[in-house]
């Protein structure tokens, strides 16, 4: 491997480089001097002193550098969309930067608390590893285009959006506000409201689409799967990447910035848990994955009721107990349509390990488990008459559902189970802030 600045790119690289650098020799200057309490403001000050000016000096520095980084990212996502290592680097890169400068202005606009503090040094520290590995890699591996290819971005928008699971994503968003609703016991502010559920957008679409590049190569032997974005090869592997990486950061940021830190290192947990140990570690490996993983989608409720309250309790553990014992029955009754599929990718869901009618027993288990958990909320006096009938009836709808698939079997039963417990899991948890506020 031979460095060279043949290429355009690699050029850029260098002068984004060096502009941050300056950014931060400058921005260190301000701090220890304190330059900065001579020109308040963001994102433009008006020095009182003369020592106010390096302030505004950082200021302008900071606006280039942020010009620089968006023609870096223009010209990666152009250039380098078949670079696995160039476009993710650049684009976890990019946001550093420009999550640092958010963090930043947020520290030296209002009071701030330690977490903050800490996450612009650590933002800070991680910048210069990924610039440091970016300068040498993009030496190594750029290589200037040799034409120009007409993308559609109609259908490349329309590919982001199927990346991000959108179904999905409202579903979580559903319990997420639940769980906001329910630990404010009102309904929440609209500025709270709108950061959680942009910072639960963003982490679930972000890990929705490092699942899909991690799925990538398993999806093109399933049926259901096979035309997705990357398994089809619409979007390339390192734009899933870049763009599954880039959304779950930016989660960070906004809920670390905007919300508090607790449902921030929720989120952050939640799609560790998703992308690393259910999509890595369990999802080929065990027919225990949907049981275990189920834990990733029952966060969601809890950064909500964090998010309201800044700590979790009793109601916010058995807010996570209700989806995880929803999980298996669900997931499984669409293994049971979609087995010939599963079996293909080589995927351990229960009806290829251990067959159709032991799935059907372990649904109906687990659906009057999951009855059971759902009336611990009025037995602990965590929730009034309102949630308690619409568990009730619910929860039989759901019940007759299961005993069908127990007793008949069968993909139509299957599907209309799989079906009903998406409806339920949306009115269970309407039903909890209809509770919370009545």
């Amino acid at each position: 491997m031979k460095y060279s600045l043949k290429s355009s790119f690699s050029r850029l690289v260098l002068i984004v480089f060096v502009s941050i650098f300056f950014v931060t020799v400058i921005g260190r200057i301000v701090t220890v001097s304190g330059a900065w309490a001579y020109c308040v403001g963001w994102p433009v000050c008006i020095p009182t002193h003369p020592l106010g000016y390096l302030k505004l000096v950082h200021i302008l520095l900071v606006g280039m550098a942020s010009v620089l980084m968006i023609f870096l990212l223009r010209k990666a996502w152009r250039e380098q969309r078949d670079q696995n290592l160039l476009l993710p680097l650049t684009t976890v890169t990019g946001v550093l930067f420009f999550g640092q400068a958010l963090i930043g202005s947020i520290v030296v606009t209002r009071v701030y608390p330690l977490h903050l503090v800490i996450l612009h040094t650590m933002t800070a520290i991680a910048l210069w590893i990924s610039l440091s590995v970016l300068v040498f890699a993009s030496g190594v591996l750029a290589k200037d285009s040799t034409e120009i290819i007409k993308l559609d971005f109609r259908q490349r928008a329309k590919d982001f959006f199927v990346l991000s699971k959108p179904i999905i994503v409202l579903l979580l968003l559903v319990t997420t506000y639940s769980g906001l609703v329910a630990g404010s016991k009102a309904w929440p502010s609209a500025s709270l409201t709108f950061w959680t559920l942009l910072g639960g957008t963003l982490a679930a679409a972000g890990s929705s689409a490092l699942n899909h590049y991690i799925d990538r190569e398993l999806d093109k032997n399933m049926q259901r799967t096979a035309k997705r974005p990357l398994a089809d090869g619409r979007l390339t592997a390192a734009e899933g990447l870049s763009y599954g990486l880039a959304l779950s950061l930016i989660s960070y940021y906004v809920m670390a910035g905007f919300v508090n830190l607790l449902a921030a290192l929720l989120s952050l947990a939640g799609i560790f848990y998703y992308v690393i140990f259910y999509s890595v570690m369990l999802k080929k490996v065990t027919v225990q994955n949907i049981v275990i993983g189920g834990g990733a989608g029952a966060i969601p409720p809890m950064v909500g009721w964090a998010a309201a309250t800044g700590h979790l309790g009793l109601a916010a553990w058995l807010l996570f107990a209700i989806i995880f014992f929803w999980t298996p029955p669900h997931f499984w009754a669409l293994a049971i349509v979609r087995m010939k599929d599963y079996e293909n990718a080589g995927v351990p869901m229960m009806p290829v390990v251990h067959g159709e009618e032991k799935t059907r027993r372990h649904i109906l288990v687990y659906t009057i488990e999951l009855f059971v958990v759902t009336l611990l909320l009025p037995i602990f006096n965590l929730a009034g008459m309102v949630y308690l009938i619409s568990a009730l009836i619910l929860g039989g709808f759901l019940l007759y559902a299961a005993w069908r698939v127990f007793k008949i079997g069968g993909n139509k039963v299957a599907w209309t189970m799989y079906r009903w417990s998406s409806m339920y899991l949306a009115f269970i948890f309407l039903a909890i802030m209809i509770d919370a506020v009545v």
